[in-house]
């Protein structure tokens, strides 16, 4: 059985989460605090983890940051911050998706589906690939530019590997977003331009003049790797 860690300081909220995750044959376990819920992490490895940025002790960003130095868990942001800022900081230190609140509870239903399917144990990767900047691994999801180790965030990885399983080729957008967040998600073309961003920024030598993530604009993109 998948196991759910709701993390939020609302009662009530954790309470109605819990009983719709536990409706559709989800484990749920919840914490108050951002040091309860790296406690439950760390401890009991959940499958997933459902997590708001407002926490009365250590901000839900500052959480995200410790457990990607232990963990490739999937985080799911669920905040009531609606700034750009906000988003792209929680997706850069390694959240793999972000829900404003107000929501509606088949959007995030849908949202952990994706999450607990992209995360499934599977044994097709494609090729490592190794260029002159950079090298990815995707079997062990491995990745280092220059010889230094960067981290990727489980969602970086799965849309290098959407683009490398056809290095070269454009892979248009919808298709991406139905690699990397499934079919509800057709129109969230903006989530692959903040992605493709983050990726520039820690692979390419020159991010804003990109030489291997190319942008085919309205399209969709590619990834050039060296013959």
């Amino acid at each position: 059985m998948t196991r759910i860690l709701v993390v939020d300081d609302e009662p009530a909220l954790v309470r109605t989460l819990s009983i719709n995750l536990r409706a559709r044959d989800y484990e749920v376990e919840h914490a108050f605090d951002g040091r309860s819920a790296l406690q439950v992490i760390t401890e009991d490895a959940p499958d997933v983890v459902v997590l708001d940025l407002g926490l009365p002790d250590v901000d839900g960003v500052e959480v995200i940051r410790q457990v990607r130095r232990f963990s490739k868990i999937p985080i799911i942001v669920l905040s009531a911050r609606h700034e750009s800022d906000d988003k792209v900081e929680a997706l850069d230190v390694g959240a793999d998706d972000y829900v404003t609140k107000p929501f509606g509870m088949a959007e995030l239903l849908a949202r952990v589906r994706v999450a607990v399917r992209r995360h499934a144990p599977t044994d097709a990767h494609p090729p490592s690939v190794a260029t002159a900047d950079f090298t990815l691994d995707f079997g062990e999801r491995r990745a280092t530019r220059d010889g230094t180790a960067v981290r990727l965030t489980p969602t970086e990885w799965s849309l290098l590997e959407a683009l490398a399983a056809r290095p070269g080729h454009l892979v248009s957008q919808a298709e991406l977003l139905h690699a990397v967040w499934g079919p509800g998600y057709a129109k969230e073309a903006h989530y692959l331009r903040v992605y493709a961003a983050q990726l520039r920024r820690k692979l390419e030598p020159e991010p804003s003049r990109p030489r291997y993530l190319l942008t085919e604009p309205g399209q969709g993109y590619r990834l050039r790797l060296p013959e």
